[in-house]
């Protein structure tokens, strides 16, 4: 799948797969799932070992005013239904439209760094966290290239999938230790 998954990479092509079963698509999304936690873990250790060696203050980041002010029940709703429903309809979903266009390549590039670019959001502006955006956003752009590949392989609804089933992996830790009252810090 590594193969399969860098070759689309390389050179998107908007080729559905209609053949594989419910199984095959499920352990695909599965090894997708591994694949971008694994990713996103590496890029954000390179990125705290890069910040604490240039002595970045990245500042605040919004999971933390979301933790802070708002119920376990909405922020797991919000995390795990709204964001991935919401973000694949506008970044995947429109992939559609240029499955047969000479543009598609561009576009697909274009909607994946999007997506990666539009979570710099979650940190505070600065000088630091704008130079230092490519990096902060690596894992996002990262998940960002899986999830392209699965919806133009089985269809939105798998990215929709694959995209709430890694933020709830994401998520549902720091949930269970707030709703336990343990310190994250």
């Amino acid at each position: 799948m590594l193969q399969e998954l860098l070759s689309f990479i390389i050179k998107p092509v908007y080729t559905q797969d209609i053949e594989s079963s419910l199984s095959e698509k499920l352990r695909d999304l599965f090894k997708l799932l591994i694949i971008a936690l694994t990713a996103s873990i590496l890029l954000l250790m390179v990125a705290a070992v890069l910040e604490s060696i240039l002595k970045l203050e990245m500042g605040k980041h919004a999971m933390d005013d979301l933790f802070g002010n708002y119920s376990v029940a909405l922020i797991f709703f919000l995390a795990v239904i709204v964001a991935p429903f919401f973000e694949e309809l506008l970044f995947r979903g429109p992939l559609v439209f240029f499955k047969d266009s000479k543009f598609f390549k561009p576009i697909f590039y274009l909607f994946t760094i999007a997506f990666g670019f539009m979570h710099i959001s979650n940190f505070e502006m600065s000088t630091q966290v704008l130079l230092f955006s490519p990096l902060l956003v690596a894992p996002q752009i990262s998940v960002g290239f899986l999830l392209g590949y699965i919806r133009v392989k089985f269809g939105l609804l798998w990215s929709m999938a694959l995209h709430a089933i890694y933020n709830m992996v994401l998520v549902v830790p720091v949930l269970i230790m707030q709703l336990l009252d343990i310190s994250i810090e």
